[in-house]
């Protein structure tokens, strides 16, 4: 299949470097050094050089807040029987999107980010496939995720943004606020500089794409959940309850089992 790739960002490479083992793939970046970087990829000076590429599929894994912006520059120049993909981590508004585009599209999304996962070893990783996606353009991805032994999971474009307001949200909140927290005076024991060491991994990641994780329409409730829970070790630590304490610990346990 020929497939061209908008973005060759850490998520954009990573997919050319994956995908091009019997396919033909071409990616283009704004950033033309960045694009000509993958071994075995065709570099595209320009999005007009998409119409000699006659892309099979055309996969945008441009930054969160230029997806649509990307695939607009982009359609004028591929055919019409291409299937338009995307791997955004927030599908707000995306679903709308390929109801006003016309094309065929499959919508994914790889949960190991690059900041965190070790990307040649993917094994026991996750993987959304949004319910609805053309079954042509769904299997390319499916297919790549078995083969790595990664998790493949179908859920709706509502029901993968409610996940990762649970997912991404509540773990996005926990660094945050440790982040807020930390005094330069803190003398660090081990679990102190673990939690330091994810908040740094998080906060090395795009403004935009950290915005746009907890601007989820469905974050807010998660966050609520994360108050009252907080309010009540509040609770907990005031009454000085070691009874109280000791099932609430029970509980946490049997939740991370």
């Amino acid at each position: 299949m020929r497939i061209a790739i908008l973005g060759a960002g850490k998520m954009g490479s990573w997919l050319a470097f994956a995908l091009k083992g019997g396919n033909e793939i071409a990616l283009y970046d704004t950033d033309s050094a960045k694009a000509g970087a993958v071994e075995g990829a065709r570099a595209l000076a320009s999005l007009d050089e998409l119409s000699g590429f006659a892309p099979q599929m055309l996969l945008n894994a441009a930054s969160l807040q230029n997806t649509v912006a990307a695939f607009e520059s982009a359609l004028p120049n591929i055919p019409r029987d291409c299937v338009i993909a995307d791997v955004a981590s927030v599908k707000g508004g995306l679903r709308e999107y390929y109801a006003k585009a016309g094309f065929r599209f499959v919508s994914v999304h790889p949960m190991f980010g690059p900041t965190f996962a070790d990307m040649s070893a993917l094994r026991e990783e996750n993987a959304v496939i949004i319910k609805g996606s053309d079954a042509e353009g769904a299997a390319v991805f499916r297919n790549l995720f078995n083969a790595l032994g990664i998790r493949v999971f179908d859920y709706t474009f509502d029901e993968h943004d409610r996940m990762m307001a649970y997912s991404l949200t509540t773990p996005f909140a926990a660094s945050l606020v440790f982040a807020a927290c930390m005094e330069s005076a803190a003398v660090p024991g081990t679990t102190f500089a673990r939690h330091r060491n994810i908040a740094r991994g998080l906060l090395s990641e795009d403004d935009h794409l950290l915005a746009e994780i907890l601007f989820n329409q469905h974050s807010l409730a998660q966050l609520e959940k994360i108050t009252s829970k907080l309010e009540f070790l509040k609770h907990v630590i005031k009454g000085k309850d070691y009874d109280e304490a000791r099932r609430f610990f029970e509980k946490l346990r049997k939740n991370v089992a």
